[in-house]
């Protein structure tokens, strides 16, 4: 059924699509968000693009992930992407929580998850990838929010909120975001940036420590302590400075049709985690010139159980009901391979050119 996807894009990505369409040598970077179970609805996608779409590739492709994203982006990049896909997604919609599961419990469930993602030799895939280049986003703490005390990171957290809702740059009073890079090729970044930034290499002796400290939500998880060849300290959830990326990417490449492909469960960027209820907080407009999201249409979302995607309060609401919830998300599932076959009809055919708007139309 056409109608399921919409395509968005920044005024650089409208011209070069507009003109050419969308072939895979012209997207220079992905990103992959956070959100927690709300990726199941991008699996879809995810196969289309990585194990079909960009076969034949040999130019450098940068992954930005954070979170969530991190870890589908961790998967596409090892030599089997649809099998690596596979294990990811039997392992995330296998998780089993206690009624009332304590951090720990969290923690190691999703430790297990990165394990199965990764399988036997994962990491050194991710790490000689022929043209895939890894980028996680973490977020580097400071006092108070460095602290696993709960009551200490509760009143460090409602102080960011604070902050943030002043200023996005009152983060940095608590943060640094911390990229984790593939240092056979520099991520194509050229700030300002509202939050200091630090590059560290990624390596086979920090990348299950990256991956788990870029998903890791305070209060809900322990943070990773002292991640290998990084400055000090605790890291969290990248989502905290990256939920949607509000990043310079490629602002000043000399390559104008350049674009950077976002597929995305949603038509709204939230910058960082705590924007979410701040709907007047918005991507810099130069950060998303190149842009093009790829995203479930409001009629898709319609169809499916509760006319929404998955989320983390699902763990909730059919706490002690995993059955249930496996049935959901199985069936969100099924539906998004649609998106990722109306994708690939979209660019190979060259309609895409026809469905692309600009962002500015969402604000109609």
């Amino acid at each position: 059924m056409a109608g399921n996807l919409v395509f968005y894009a920044g005024t650089k990505a409208m011209s070069a699509i507009s003109r050419h369409g969308l072939r895979p040598e012209m997207v220079k970077a992905v990103l992959g968000v956070a959100g927690g179970p709300k990726w199941l609805v991008l699996h879809g996608l995810d196969r289309a693009i990585f194990s079909s779409w960009f076969n034949g590739r040999t130019e450098p492709l940068f992954l930005f992930g954070s979170s969530i994203g991190s870890w589908r982006f961790a998967a596409v990049s090892q030599n089997d992407p649809s099998g690596a896909l596979g294990r990811f997604l039997s392992a995330y919609i296998g998780q089993h929580y206690s009624l009332s599961p304590t951090r720990e419990e969290i923690t190691l469930e999703c430790a297990k998850i990165i394990e199965s993602l990764l399988g036997n030799s994962g990491t050194e895939e991710i790490l000689n990838h022929p043209f895939l280049r890894l980028v996680v986003s973490t977020a580097h703490c400071k006092w108070p929010v460095a602290s696993d005390n709960r009551v200490l990171l509760s009143l460090g957290l409602m102080d960011t909120a604070i902050y943030n809702a002043v200023h996005r740059a009152g983060l940095r009073f608590f943060f640094d975001r911390v990229l984790f890079f593939d240092t056979r090729n520099s991520p194509p970044l050229l700030g300002p940036y509202d939050v200091e930034t630090k590059q560290v290499p990624l390596s086979a002796g920090n990348l299950k420590d990256v991956l788990l400290a870029s998903a890791s939500v305070p209060l809900l998880m322990r943070g990773v302590n002292n991640i290998a060849d990084a400055p000090g300290g605790m890291y969290r959830d990248g989502g905290i400075i990256d939920y949607h990326f509000d990043l310079p990417i490629m602002r000043d490449d000399d390559d104008q049709e350049g674009v950077i492909l976002f597929p995305h469960y949603t038509v709204r960027i939230i910058p960082g985690w705590f924007d979410k209820n701040l709907p007047w907080r918005k991507p810099r407009a130069s950060n998303m010139d190149r842009l093009l999201l790829v995203s479930p249409s409001s009629q898709f979302l319609e169809r499916l159980r509760y006319g929404r995607i998955p989320g983390r309060e699902d763990f909730s609401f059919f706490s002690g009901r995993d059955d249930e919830r496996v049935k959901y998300w199985k069936e969100v599932i099924e539906a998004g391979a649609s998106l990722g076959e109306e994708f690939l009809d979209a660019v190979d055919s060259g309609a895409v050119r026809e469905l692309v708007k600009p962002f500015s139309s969402l604000m109609q």
